[in-house]
């Protein structure tokens, strides 16, 4: 892949990888498999299966910030684990644990606890399913879109409630430039980078520079 076969905001996503520092460039490359490693602690905690464990991650990570998330998901699995019932964790006035996210998705993690059905399927958010895969499975090449990444791609910033729902094609455009932007940073850096984790390289620097 050379720049000139770049499109326009794959360029976007060029530009911002290199105004990573050192520091960022590891951090985004830990990210996710930081993410499956805490999901393996807390799955062998609770003896669940670490897939279980990143799909509660993933069902309660909507407006959540990734500290909180964590231990969300961990509170949760733990209030599960100790036997309590559906109507004290799902009450819709008074839970027994409160998370930091929408209550449909904390009925999502519940369902991933307690029903025999895909946690792609009960994830169906097209984000928390792409978040899901970044951690579970690298190999399937997936790429979390979230509002930064999409200014990412834009090249500027856009706030996080002026964000357009990114669906469809543009979904896939967006992901196709993250992966084609890799492979000409691979190419020029002689790296092995997935497009994961120049998602996550250029999510930490974006933050960084505009202190969000």
């Amino acid at each position: 892949m050379t720049y000139s076969q770049l499109s326009h905001n794959a360029r976007e996503i060029v530009a911002r990888f290199t105004l990573a520092t050192s520091q960022e460039v590891q951090l985004g490359c830990d990210w996710y498999p930081s993410a499956l490693k805490i999901a393996t602690r807390i799955a062998d905690k609770y003896d669940l299966r670490v897939e279980t464990v990143a799909g509660v991650i993933a069902a309660l990570s909507p407006s959540n910030k990734w500290e909180r998330n964590v231990y969300d998901a961990e509170n949760f699995i733990k209030v599960w684990h100790a036997g309590a019932l559906e109507e004290q964790v799902l009450h819709p006035k008074h839970p027994i644990i409160k998370v930091c996210t929408y209550r449909k998705q904390k009925i999502k993690a519940w369902d991933i606890l307690t029903r025999d059905i895909p946690i792609i399927e009960i994830l169906s958010g097209v984000k928390t399913i792409e978040f899901f895969n970044c951690i579970t499975n690298p190999l399937l090449d997936d790429v979390c879109i979230d509002g930064h990444a999409y200014s990412v791609w834009l090249g500027s910033r856009v706030p996080v409630d002026k964000v357009p729902n990114i669906q469809g094609k543009i979904r896939q455009t967006i992901k196709q430039d993250y992966r084609d932007a890799t492979a000409f940073i691979n190419d020029e850096l002689d790296e092995q980078y997935s497009a994961a984790t120049i998602q996550a390289i250029t999510w930490v620097t974006h933050k960084r520079i505009h202190n969000v």
